[in-house]
């Protein structure tokens, strides 16, 4: 997960809607079972889901009241947290 797409995906999720992001977590699911797909593909798939998954969730907390930059140091925290 890298915090800068997560803050960006945050950005737009919070000037469109939060829907967009969940339809293009489908449609990356959706390709990741396609015949063919390469090891380095299904990395990049599953890379950009984890920080789609996790712009939902700081998008979540700051709808909550928490500060973006809170929000994004809380989640931030819980992955290094579940990592050791």
């Amino acid at each position: 997960m890298r915090l800068p797409i997560i803050k960006h995906a945050v950005e737009f999720i919070e000037a469109n809607d939060e829907d967009w992001v969940n339809e293009t977590i489908e449609l990356l699911e959706h390709m990741a079972d396609a015949k063919g797909m390469k090891d380095e593909e299904l990395e990049v798939i599953g890379e950009l889901m984890s920080n789609f998954y996790g712009a939902l969730e700081v998008h979540k907390d700051i709808q909550s009241g928490t500060s973006q930059k809170e929000a994004l140091n809380k989640f931030m925290k819980r992955v290094v947290g579940s990592i050791n």
